[in-house]
């Protein structure tokens, strides 16, 4: 009997119901909006902690804050891409001291070496499980050292005798000028007095230390 027309109180149970699954969507697409704009506020303050363009000398930084900037600029290249499953990033963190350096410097050089270790994760052979492990810990009192471990591929000792000079790279023609690990050598070396080292073998992976002054 309520075929093809429903009944007043049919409709009205029917508008109820529409009412109801418009709040729950518009209550949904609230809570994205403040998600979504959470995510960019967070993202615009690590940009500006990144880059830290009004900090020309020297000063006493957080390391642990300067990796978690410099993680969020490359979160996106984290996730998964094509064949490519998402970069696991493994951190752990020691409590370290306040370090008196270039805090825009330091960051690139934590960039550098992140694209670095996701482009070699995302070059075949792909790891099943891709991962770049972080590691910071307080060598002595005068001295605080970062590790950044990959389980890509790893290079040859040829290759890894050359990785800062300038302009070297692996990399095909129009990717990549090979500046920029030779760029970050320079900033730990000579900028900050510390030192940089890179340890790989094929098939092992590679790790870069950061030895760096505290003062």
């Amino acid at each position: 009997q309520e075929f093809p027309t429903p009944s007043p109180r049919i409709g009205e149970k029917l508008a109820e119901l529409e009412l109801e699954f418009l709040q729950q969507d518009l209550e949904q697409l609230f809570n994205s909006m403040q998600t979504g704009s959470d995510r960019i506020s967070q993202i615009i303050l690590g940009l500006r902690n990144f880059s830290r363009l009004d900090e020309s000398e020297q000063k006493a930084v957080d390391i642990t804050e300067g990796l978690e900037n410099t993680l969020l600029i490359v979160q996106r290249r984290l996730q998964a891409q094509g064949e490519r499953p998402a970069i696991q990033v493994q951190k752990q963190y020691a409590s370290l001291p306040p370090v008196n350096c270039y805090a825009s410097q330091l960051n690139q050089v934590f960039l550098n070496i992140l694209n670095n270790a996701i482009d070699v994760l995302s070059e075949s052979p792909i790891p099943e499980n891709p991962q770049i492990e972080i590691t910071t810990e307080l060598l002595d009192s005068q001295t605080v050292r970062i590790r950044f471990a990959d389980n890509g591929v790893g290079m040859s000792e040829t290759v890894r005798q050359k990785v800062f000079d300038p302009f070297f790279t692996t990399k095909p023609v129009g990717q990549g000028t090979g500046l920029g690990l030779s760029i970050s050598y320079q900033i730990i070396t000579e900028q900050h007095g510390g030192q940089l080292q890179c340890y790989s073998q094929l098939g092992q992976g590679t790790e870069f230390i950061l030895d760096i002054p505290i003062i």
